[in-house]
């Protein structure tokens, strides 16, 4: 290691120890012990361009160990990203750049949100499935336009964490050679040791997996890191974990290879000890040698050089390719043809009775021709949520040009892997599985919304009328649960029709994540259901007379139900509305006429019929008004008896209607 190498290294550690200690709060022990690492890495192989960090031909880094942030802040400023040495000075502070773990869009150069450990790890799956997608796409011989890695950051929590097993065994499986995990083995956790809870062979694991495997002993040999790096990059077939011995809080005299400097400042006292080992200038803080500065200034140039050689190249493929580039100009562009919305295949449905899995999987056919980035598939479930997208392949080792990803019946790891696809830019990413398996997912679901990632869940099987499967496949309580999420947009429609404007505004939003709820049994064609869904909620069946003395509010599968009931209520001369409440998030964010029209204030008497818990719904039924729903778990039996049992039918609507 050259002295310049040191003396960098040494200012990436230092920078960490100084903003963990104004801050009084963060993790140093991590960038300690993993700076030599992540700097062979940023410095000798990374692909990017401080200037264009949205490049779309970037390497990605993902540090999946989000805890480490000041390790990637670090980095990133002194590359010359966007990040001032006051945002450093102002980690974990409010309204700063640099918050306690990496937040996507908060600083150029931050490829995704990290924290949750194993979330980035997924991430990074996609990220290099999106990859090798674009690469079979658009790639022609002589103009390699996609060509970069990624690189992901790990700890000993991400691999323990069983995101990283799921996401790792789906890697293996599809050959993605060009994913490379550098696992930071200090063996060290919060609560002390790793192995008072973790024993096994992490490398005979992810052999297993069908990785290449490769153990550094030392982590601070730069040139040991780089060798692994440079032979993990030679392996086309196999994703690499190269597994670097590091030691957590390297160069604190007392807490160096301890829980102690995990999640903790040094204090005072300790950082000047550190300083003077490693021999740093003990009365600075925040320094930056001016070597180091110039050093850094002409790696930046050398990555500049980089992105401008691939302007050159892509210059070229224009001119020799236009149809391609412009169809990577359309890929990347994010927006849908104005002719998509105008098609009419997509609102045509026989007038009979249609699962809205089935609408769905009839529209998704007819977007997928307008748009051929369109990926994804499900948690081995494509039979049952009819999401396979007919006129394209599967994604596979063997196949890269495919559409449809087979995820297995890994859900958790498919989410975070739709985000990484997202994240990379060019695709439009969709996975599928029952609601009731959203559970397994959460975590990933509630990060893309985070990030406000226009990602599509496709949840199928909405109800207790799935019947005979019973309550454990019977989701109650799920659909408040995707409802508390932030940013997150939750349609359930009623019929195909609704289904179909369900999926235009799930395309043409770009400022978060849709998660799409479906039916399995069949349910009518709604005479009068339209467009008005689009704007979340519209009066799907109008009252007799000037105005309603009820109005009943249903969503999906029981919009049906409550119209059967207001004819039943009408025939006795009450004056009766039916809304159809598809998406309560974008109804609520319509104008305030609007909802006025569709929900006068006047009308108090309110009734809301839904197959699921009723949390959520108090502020639109009102003090005056009443909920059904369900407030325990579903029963093994034919799905119409379970409703009927759960009083999730006309008659109870009926029922409750009078007695408003």
């Amino acid at each position: 290691m050259s002295a310049i190498e040191e003396q960098s290294i040494n200012t990436i550690r230092f920078l960490a120890v100084d903003a963990v200690e104004k801050a009084n709060s963060g993790h140093p022990g991590l960038p300690m012990g993993g700076a030599a690492m992540a700097y062979a890495l940023w410095t000798k192989f990374l692909k990017h361009d401080p200037s264009t960090p949205d490049w779309p031909n970037r390497d990605r880094f993902v540090l999946s160990a989000g805890h480490g942030s000041m390790l990637l802040y670090s980095l990133l400023h002194l590359f010359g990203y966007d990040l001032s040495m006051e945002e450093i000075k102002n980690f974990r502070q409010w309204g700063s750049k640099t918050a306690g773990h990496p937040e996507y869009r908060h600083a150029p150069g931050i490829e995704t949100t990290t924290g949750p450990l194993g979330q980035g790890f997924g991430n990074a799956v996609g990220m290099a499935i999106a990859e090798q997608r674009l690469a079979a796409e658009f790639n022609r011989e002589g103009y390699p336009v996609v060509d970069h890695y990624t690189y992901v950051y790990a700890g000993d929590g991400c691999m323990m964490e069983g995101i990283t097993s799921e996401a790792a065994s789906l890697a293996g499986h599809l050959k993605l050679g060009r994913l490379i995990c550098l696992y930071d083995d200090n063996d060290i956790t919060i609560d002390g040791r790793t192995d008072i809870a973790f024993t096994e062979d992490t490398g005979k694991r992810f052999e297993a997996y069908g990785w290449q495997v490769m153990k550094i002993e030392e982590g601070n040999r730069i040139e040991l890191v780089s060798e692994a790096v440079a032979e993990a990059k030679e392996e086309e077939n196999r994703p690499t974990l190269i597994m670097v011995k590091t030691k957590i809080g390297y160069g604190s005299p007392n807490k160096q290879g301890t829980a102690d400097v995990h999640g903790a400042p040094l204090g005072e006292e300790e950082v000047i000890k550190t300083k003077k080992q490693l021999g740093w200038p003990e009365d600075k803080e925040f320094y930056i040698p001016e070597p180091v500065k110039k050093h850094f200034a002409r790696l930046r140039e050398k990555n500049m050089a980089q992105k401008e050689e691939w302007d050159v190249l892509f210059r070229d493929y224009r001119r020799e390719y236009p149809e391609m580039a412009e169809q990577w100009d359309r890929w990347f562009s994010g927006q849908i043809p104005e002719k998509l919305a105008e098609d009419p295949r997509l609102m045509q449905f026989e007038d009979k009775s249609l699962a809205t899995r089935a609408a769905s999987g009839q529209v998704m056919q007819v977007l997928a021709e307008y748009l051929p980035n369109m990926i994804g598939g499900s948690a081995d479930l494509n039979a049952s949520t009819k999401t396979r997208l007919k006129a394209f392949a599967d994604f596979q080792a063997d196949n890269r040009s495919g559409s449809n990803i087979h995820f297995g019946v890994r859900e958790h790891a498919m989410g975070a892997a739709l985000s990484g696809l997202c994240l990379h830019g060019g695709l439009r990413p969709f996975g599928s599985t029952f609601l009731v398996f959203f559970d397994y997912m959460k975590p990933a679901v509630r990060l893309a919304a985070m990030m406000q990632l226009p990602v599509t869940y496709v949840y199928t099987h909405d109800s207790v009328a799935v019947g005979e499967d019973g309550p454990t496949h019977q989701p109650i309580e799920h659909i408040s649960n995707l409802r508390s999420i932030p940013h997150l947009h939750v349609l359930r429609p009623a019929d195909g029709v609704e289904t179909a404007a369900a999926w235009l505004h799930i395309l043409q939003r770009r400022c978060g994540p849709s998660a799409l709820i479906l039916s399995r049994q069949k349910l009518p064609q709604l005479p009068n259901s339209g467009k008005g869904a689009l704007k979340g909620g519209y009066v799907i069946s109008s009252e007799d007379g000037e105005k309603p003395e009820l109005i009943i509010i249903a969503s999906g599968s029981e919009v049906a139900p409550a119209i059967e009931a207001q004819k039943k209520l009408q025939q006795e001369g009450r004056s009766v509305r039916v809304v159809s409440m598809i998406c309560r998030e974008l109804f609520q964010a319509q104008e305030e006429g609007y909802r006025e029209e569709v929900l006068p204030a006047a009308v108090k008497k309110r009734l809301v019929v839904e197959a699921a818990l009723p949390m959520g719904w108090e502020d639109i039924a009102g003090p005056e008004g009443a909920v059904i729903g369900l407030d325990d778990f579903g029963a093994s039996a034919p799905g119409d008896i379970v409703l009927e049992k759960r009083g999730i039918c006309a008659d109870n609507i009926y029922k409750r209607a009078l007695e408003l």
